[in-house]
């Protein structure tokens, strides 16, 4: 496949489609240089590149717009941000809460904080098993543990009587 001509047959439409779908110039950007960075990692039939394009480029769109939806519902869920100001009391209880998940996160073992991590930041299944090295299919089981032994962890260091420093 020409990746050169591939990039000026389709690059402008994608961009074009994804700028429609998102309403974002620069997401659109984002997503049709992602799409093309992906086709180079893969091999794709001359005949099928501009559908495969779009269809990354959708599953991107779809995959940023899951993280967006998901960090706008933890962020409501806090009840914190620009437009209320946290009270002095409640930014303590949320320090010693992202000290408590730091501090959970250094008791696991490197893969399973890695797992937890790259799942937290949107990333799909088949991107975490490429980069811990393992089958897409463990993905799902291997986040489970990791999660369970998280929250074990943080419920210890919660149940934990208060150190003196």
């Amino acid at each position: 496949m020409d990746f050169d001509a591939a990039f000026d047959r389709h690059y402008s439409a994608l961009y074009r489609y994804v700028h429609r779908l998102t309403g974002d110039a620069d997401v659109a950007e984002d997503v049709a240089q992602e799409s093309f960075v992906r086709l180079l990692e893969n091999e794709v039939p001359e005949e099928s590149v501009r559908s495969w394009l779009f269809t990354v480029a959708t599953n991107l769109v779809r995959d940023r717009s899951r993280t967006r939806d998901r960090r706008r519902r933890l962020l409501e869920a806090e009840d914190y941000g620009p437009d209320r100001p946290d009270r002095p009391d409640e930014r303590t209880v949320r320090a010693e809460r992202i000290e408590r998940v730091r501090e959970a996160l250094d008791e696991l073992k490197a893969r399973d904080r890695k797992i937890l991590l790259l799942r937290e930041e949107g990333f799909q299944y088949s991107e975490i098993a490429e980069m811990i090295g393992v089958k897409a299919s463990s993905v799902g089981t291997l986040l489970a543990r990791a999660l369970r032994r998280f929250e074990e962890a943080y419920r210890e260091l919660e149940d934990a009587p208060e150190r003196e420093d």
